[in-house]
């Protein structure tokens, strides 16, 4: 199990690191070939460059800024979910690179607080950018010390997708909005040889929507306690929740053998057609094909009786990508000063949002034309309710084991009880 990173392990760790020390092969890259000490090129770390959404239009976005920029070379360093331990290893080296593009969650909630980046709230006003930024998103990144971890840019929006051609051929008149309701569309899909919701019950999909039914009969108070601490037999709403999800799950709602799915198994069977529903953000959203995208709804998941919410509920979280500056990258501020504003900057944000369907956590008036599935989302507003992403407030060392947790939840016939236990034995090492 991944330890979590913590001031003691990581200036341990540091102090016995030497340039000789064998580090884990990248691909494409090397962790202490992250960090180049040449003062003009700026090194750049990031999920973006493969597959990722959004990748063709930031690497278009490099080649701009370098042909703006002829005296600056830009070094673009890519990994996937391994990105936060790749950094960790190369920032005990002292190599790290000089910005991350990373989302705040799991490893990355640590990293202002022990020194590993540092606080760019005054490079914010210095730079003159806190107005470019919604003032939500500068709540969401900062952290409870006053310190702004990163600069905001990616958020997404969190939406239940309706396939309506499938939901009509099973005999299903209306969007759900109720469990009963659910229930009874997933019986009618089931007959009709149709999944119903699909989930990646083994991943993050599926621990998010989890987290999602059982805040169903919590505050955003409430919410935020139970998954600060993992308190969930101690929160009377957090256990009804538990229960409404069980009801939900030996109903027959979520598709078989959900426990053992992943994220992209989950897109393909709504893509394909072959499940009716999925909780979708806005980058699975923007895959949806044309032919599906054209008769699918997008709304909230469904309430239960007696609800703290008065309307179906998505996620919606501002901290999906930010631009995070290392101790390296503060000896090369001035050019780290100049990408920051050109991502800033006007243009380059409409890009991303016409290009590649992407929210983003900074003011533009630019609308997803070409991603009709993510703007229905973003004009979802008071139609939904709207609860807890609890990415930000889950300590570290709970992360991975919430997901296993979660695979047990979608097992069907795990009773809420033990639904509940392998929640809270989550947190027992946090």
């Amino acid at each position: 199990m991944r330890s979590p990173l913590t001031r003691r392990g990581f200036l341990a760790a540091g102090s016995g690191l030497t340039a000789a020390t064998a580090l884990p092969a990248l691909s494409g890259c090397s962790a202490l070939a992250a960090a180049d000490s040449d003062p003009d090129t700026l090194v750049v770390h990031s999920q973006l460059g493969t597959t990722a959404p959004g990748s063709p239009t930031y690497l278009d976005s490099l080649d701009r800024f370098r042909k703006e920029n002829p005296g600056l070379k830009v070094k673009n360093l890519v990994n996937g979910d391994d990105l936060a331990q790749v950094y960790e290893t190369s920032r005990l080296a002292r190599k790290e690179p000089d910005v991350v593009m990373v989302n705040l969650y799991d490893k990355t909630l640590a990293w202002t607080d022990v020194g590993a980046t540092v606080d760019v709230k005054d490079y914010l006003d210095d730079w003159g950018l806190r107005e470019r930024v919604l003032p939500v998103a500068l709540d969401a990144w900062t952290d409870g010390e006053g310190r702004l971890r990163a600069f905001p840019y990616f958020a997404t929006n969190w939406p239940v997708a309706y396939n309506r051609s499938l939901l009509d051929k099973a005999g299903v008149d209306e969007i759900p909005v109720t469990g009963d309701q659910l229930i009874a569309a997933a019986r009618k899909l089931r007959a009709k040889g149709i999944a119903p919701v699909t989930t990646g019950g083994n991943d993050w999909t599926g621990q998010k929507l989890l987290a999602q039914i059982i805040q169903t009969f919590l505050s955003e108070d409430e919410a935020r306690h139970v998954y600060s601490t993992g308190d969930f037999s101690g929160s009377r709403g957090a256990m009804e929740g538990i229960e409404y999800f069980v009801a939900l799950r030996d109903a027959g709602v979520f598709v078989d053998k959900a426990q053992g799915l992943t994220s992209d198994l989950m897109t393909t069977q709504y893509n394909t057609q072959s499940a009716a529903i999925q909780s979708a953000m806005s980058s699975a959203l923007a895959k949806v094909p044309e032919s599906v995208a054209r008769h699918t709804d997008v709304g909230g998941w469904p309430l239960a009786e007696g609800a703290a919410h008065k309307l179906p509920t998505i996620l919606r979280t501002y901290t999906l990508i930010g631009f995070w500056i290392s101790p390296n990258g503060t000896k090369k501020i001035d050019a780290v000063e100049k990408f920051l504003r050109f991502m800033y900057r006007p243009d380059t944000v409409s890009r991303f949002i016409k290009e590649s369907g992407r929210d983003m956590a900074l003011r533009s008036g630019t609308v997803s034309t070409d991603f009709p599935l993510v703007a229905a989302a973003q004009r979802l507003g008071d139609d939904v309710s709207q609860v807890l992403l609890p990415d930000v407030y889950v300590p570290p060392a709970a992360t991975q084991p919430l997901i296993t947790a979660t695979s047990t939840s979608f097992t069907r016939g795990t009773g809420a009880a033990k639904v509940r236990a392998a929640l809270e034995a989550a947190y027992r090492s946090a």
